[in-house]
């Protein structure tokens, strides 16, 4: 059997209808911005392996890293005992967050990093006496497929199959200078229940890559830290460069109290969660009462290959060329995104740092199960590029070495896929 045979035998693939999919591609090789299937075909990898992968596939010098790491010691149980790559990670990102973020919990992907964010709000009250438990959320989030990120997600068919198992949440529609007297009317309605507020800063990206703007989400995160109300900030997507800053946190002029982070942490390269938190978050949680003990962990909990993984990863995010061509990445992405906005055939075009989005004008509604997807899904891996599209929602979200040469070229086929569209 060959590996597409021998995978559909034993693999149950993530977001896939195992029936009507067709088989997977075998990827045996990746080096920078290409991956390679069994025939020797490459292929761009335009979205980052679901958003990920920072600085190419297979680089060396984080390969490097783990592999003296490896050599030195690959696991540890994180209760009771630490290490010098959890230090120091922990260290190098405080220094990178808002000032009041100065403890860090580490977990093993963004999921488990909200759950522990949702469990840190909900305890901080309830260790004080008070039961403030409803969350606060915005319309079509998504934070995760674990039934606490499930829970504070936009409920839809994703969703339905739990919906009587998921906790309460008061959902409100992302802010604009339109919206915000509405939004803060219904806070201030639910402020004596709300333990706390979670967002997708700036870019909802499972939503369809909607964007709202900094000042909005600066005002609503404002009042809600006068009708105090904790703030979970979800960088699982956004961190680390992608929004054009470091974090999208340097956009607003309010301060989150907890922080979740995955995704481009390593750079791709293992899994990991950290959630933050301010010093007050942490006190909450320091008593002589056991009870009062964040009762939370994972075995791989600060697993020092991961740990090391992200350290070398924030090396090279922080060189000067490496933030370089995250603003050339941007500034190409501003230009081509004029360029879609008069094609005949492209709405709603938008763009924050490396991320750019448009949706495909067609018959059916803008959504997840667009069936235009699959064809602009097969389209491109035909040209050698991966895109995957969210229905009609089409996006770029590359790895930041790829060139202006190699990102002209994907562009070009854009282009000309669309075209074809409007024959």
């Amino acid at each position: 059997m060959n590996l597409q045979e021998r995978d559909r035998a034993v693999n149950w693939h993530p977001y896939t209808q195992m029936k009507t999919a067709e088989d997977a591609i075998p990827i045996v090789k990746g080096s920078g911005i290409y991956l390679y299937d069994e025939d020797g075909k490459k292929y761009i990898d335009a979205v980052a392996s679901w958003w990920v992968t920072l600085h190419g596939h297979a680089n060396p010098y984080i390969a490097q890293r783990v592999s003296e790491q490896l050599n030195t010691l690959e696991q540890v149980i994180f209760a009771g005992f630490t290490h010098e790559p959890a230090i120091q990670l922990s260290e190098n990102l405080l220094k990178l967050l808002p000032e009041n973020q100065e403890k860090v919990f580490y977990s093993d992907n963004g999921s488990t990093a909200v759950e522990v964010a949702l469990k840190m709000c909900i305890q901080f009250w309830h260790n004080q006496g008070k039961e403030k438990t409803k969350i606060l959320a915005f319309k079509e989030a998504y934070h995760g497929d674990t039934f606490g990120a499930m829970s504070v997600s936009g409920r839809s068919v994703w969703t339905k199959p739990f919906g009587e198992m998921l906790f309460e949440v008061i959902f409100i529609d992302p802010p604009t200078s339109g919206n915000m007297e509405d939004l803060k009317i219904i806070i201030k309605n639910h402020s004596e229940e709300i333990a706390c507020f979670i967002y997708e800063p700036l870019i909802q990206g499972a939503a369809g890559m909607l964007m709202h703007k900094a000042e909005d989400l600066s005002e609503l995160m404002k009042f809600c830290r006068e009708s105090e109300i904790l703030m979970i900030q979800d960088e699982v997507f956004t961190g680390f460069g992608r929004t054009g800053k470091l974090f999208a946190a340097n956009y607003l002029s309010e301060k989150p109290d907890i922080m979740c982070f995955s995704k481009g942490l390593t750079g791709g390269t293992m899994p990991m969660g950290i959630t933050t938190s301010s010093q007050q978050i942490f006190e909450a949680f320091l008593s002589d009462d056991k009870y009062k003990t964040l009762f939370h962990g994972h075995s791989f909990t600060a697993n020092p290959l991961a740990c090391t993984a992200a350290l070398a990863s924030m090396e090279l995010l922080l060189k000067e060329e490496t933030l370089e061509k995250i603003n050339a990445i941007s500034q190409k992405h501003f230009n081509f995104s004029q360029v879609l906005k008069n094609h005949p055939k492209v709405e709603n075009v938008r763009q924050t740092g490396t991320i750019i989005a448009w949706e495909i004008k067609n018959d059916e509604k803008t959504s997840y199960f667009n069936e235009i997807g699959k064809v602009l899904y097969n389209e491109f891996l035909k040209r050698g590029i991966i895109m995957r599209p969210l229905g009609n929602v089409m996006y770029l979200v590359p790895p930041y070495c790829i060139t202006p040469e190699e990102l002209d070229f994907v562009y070009r086929n854009i282009l000309e896929v669309l075209d074809s569209f409007s024959n």
